[in-house]
């Protein structure tokens, strides 16, 4: 029977229209624009001013605070400004922006395969000297929460860490860049995995894959057997599994108690594509500048998975993906459920941007909200056990204390209370709301 999480969850159409397809390389732009602000936490600061001359790899943004990251130029060439320019978030950020020259690369970075060096390389690393090269990479979660990698790699003394859970599960619809990323870099991401095992100081890692990708979980099953340690395990598919807390709960059986951490029962999770960034500037010296990036949608002459390098922007992505449908009414930086309405084309690919999705203006259109049926949908299906029906009410009415006293901060904002609502109601909305007036409260 396929392990699962225990309580709520739906399953979407997958609409994975871009598997089966390999991976290609974009092209890289004429110009990029970095931002400083692609990670949790503190900006980075700009190490670098207008004029400077920099190479793929070159730092151009150092970490200010524990929680931050530095940031790496992902071209070479002139830096033209530093200027604050609007990103994911629909806010101005400030960021670099860069005029593309020859493609020319920092010396120590290794451009090569060489399975010899990574054995040899990672082995002779204590598990500071992995961590501390992992911060200098710039190493933040990809999918979707950028954490600083190398601060989640350091939980507090008082705990020990027993297993380290992979998140392979991609159970948003859309998004296939994880499951081509297992099947092409299969061998480099079990080395990651036990690169980060041994920072982890831990003997058990689980790599948790849904059974909609049975080509990966075979080919990463074959591999693992090389690799002590290193289970795969096919789960259920059912959305959001590649939460934290519900691919904990699934994989091992254990729950984050609220307002706690992973490591708080012993686990660290991490998605698949960071996995294979943190191997990359493990074996390669290669801070993380490019990342693989699904570009889909029902429209879409092309959807596909490509390499990007960070600060393209959005626009390059569906040109080359055979341009933008007539139709199109949204574009989406992530998946459908829990990605964001991007203001315009010209938002360029941070180290989170998973999937760009072009929603037509028909799929794209809300229906009108109509008054709350009592139907218990909402509840039946929310993974943390909450009750959303009273959120929406609560928010209404500004009744922000009645919200934070049914929990409304556990929210992981999945969307599954939004999509399965038969009134149409824009649930997630009232809880983004709410959750933001506690925390000004606060």
């Amino acid at each position: 029977m396929l392990k699962t999480f225990r309580i709520g969850g739906v399953h979407a159409p997958e609409n994975k229209l871009s598997t089966g397809e390999k991976s290609l390389i974009l092209p890289v732009p004429g110009q990029v624009v970095i931002p400083l602000s692609q990670h949790a936490g503190a900006p980075a600061k700009p190490v670098v001013a207008k004029g400077d001359e920099v190479k793929v790899g070159t730092l151009i943004a150092e970490a200010t605070k524990h929680i931050s990251a530095n940031i790496h130029s992902s071209v070479s060439g002139v830096v033209a400004k530093i200027e604050d320019l609007i990103d994911v978030s629909g806010y101005k950020k400030t960021a670099i922006v860069i005029d593309v020259k020859e493609d020319i690369w920092e010396e120590n970075i290794l451009r090569e395969e060489t399975g010899i060096i990574a054995q040899t390389q990672y082995d002779q690393l204590s598990p500071q000297e992995i961590i501390e090269k992992i911060k200098q990479a710039g190493i933040s979660g990809m999918g979707g929460a950028m954490f600083p990698l190398h601060v989640k790699l350091t939980p507090p003394p008082e705990y020990k860490i027993e297993v380290l859970i992979i998140n392979g599960a991609e159970c948003e619809p859309y998004l296939t860049a994880d499951h081509v990323l297992m099947l092409e870099k299969g061998n480099e991401i079990l080395t990651g995995v036990q690169i980060l095992m041994k920072a982890c100081n831990v003997s058990r890692a689980c790599i948790g894959i849904e059974n909609n990708k049975q080509d990966a979980i075979k080919h990463l099953s074959k591999l693992a057997s090389n690799h002590k340690g290193i289970e795969i395990v096919p789960l259920k598919p059912r959305y959001p599994q590649g939460g934290e807390k519900q691919l904990i709960d699934a994989i091992i059986g254990r729950q984050v108690p609220e307002g706690a951490l992973p490591f708080s029962i012993g686990a660290i999770v991490l998605n698949i594509g960071t996995v294979f960034a943190a191997y990359e500037a493990i074996v390669k010296n290669k801070p993380l500048i490019e990342r693989i990036v699904t570009v889909t949608g029902n429209h879409l002459p092309h959807p596909c998975n490509l390499w990007v390098r960070i600060g393209t922007p959005i626009r390059h992505l569906i040109e080359y993906a055979g341009g933008m449908p007539e139709d199109t009414g949204k574009i989406v930086g992530g998946g459908p459920m829990m990605g964001r309405a991007l203001l315009d084309d010209s938002i360029p690919v941070n180290k989170g941007t998973s999937g760009v999705l072009l929603i037509s203006a028909f799929e794209s259109h809300r229906k009108p909200a109509r008054n709350c049926i009592r139907c218990s949908r909402c509840v039946n299906i929310c993974c943390m056990g909450l009750e959303p029906n009273y959120f929406i009410s609560a928010a209404e009415f500004k009744e922000w204390d009645l919200m934070k006293q049914h929990h409304v901060l556990n929210c992981i904002e999945c969307g599954s209370c939004s999509y399965i609502c038969p009134a149409n109601r824009p649930i997630l909305d009232y809880i983004k709301l709410g959750k933001s007036e506690i925390r000004k409260q606060n």
